[in-house]
């Protein structure tokens, strides 16, 4: 999963310039997403997701770690483009229930990059997420994604890269 749940840390690092929705706002009124989601930080989130991705096939392969699910190029650049559309998509619905940037929204806070990232892989890759993420890897994700997503944001929140802790 880490090229599904680098690209989100990377995004807020190295965003900042142009926001994906251009500063339009929807038919309600609202920010279609809202000045944290940006060109740049899209960009450089996927390309971490998939450098990782790519780095983790390597080192696979080098040293016969079989214990790691057999990642592919497809799958890897569907886990980190996934993620940051889920987080995209949830920003978009955020600003529907008139949340403002930084607002707390459980759950969907934590699994937006996860629901993404398989949604992609159910779409365009099908046989490599059945084919490599069996049950207890699913049930393993459910844990931890909430657990590094707080943890993650919180080092962010310390060193000011975001507003809020969580």
């Amino acid at each position: 999963m880490l090229p599904a749940y680098l690209p989100n840390p990377v995004a807020a690092l190295s965003g900042g310039g142009t926001p994906v929705d251009f500063g339009r706002n929807y038919a309600d009124g609202r920010r279609i997403f809202g000045d944290g989601k940006t060109w740049r930080g899209l960009i450089f989130g996927i390309l971490a997701g998939v450098g990782i991705g790519i780095i983790q096939i390597q080192a696979a392969g080098a040293f016969g770690l079989g214990f790691i699910p057999g990642l592919t190029l497809l799958s890897v650049i569907l886990l980190a483009t996934g993620a940051l559309l889920g987080d995209l998509i949830k920003s978009f619905f955020k600003r529907r229930f008139g949340k403002e940037r930084g607002a707390k929204w459980p759950i969907a806070d934590q699994y937006d990059l996860v629901a993404g990232a398989f949604l992609l892989l159910l779409v365009f890759d099908t046989g490599w997420l059945f084919g490599e993420v069996t049950l207890p890897a699913f049930i393993i994700i459910l844990i931890l994604t909430p657990i590094l997503h707080r943890a993650v944001n919180i080092i962010g929140y310390v060193i000011k890269v975001k507003e809020v802790p969580w």
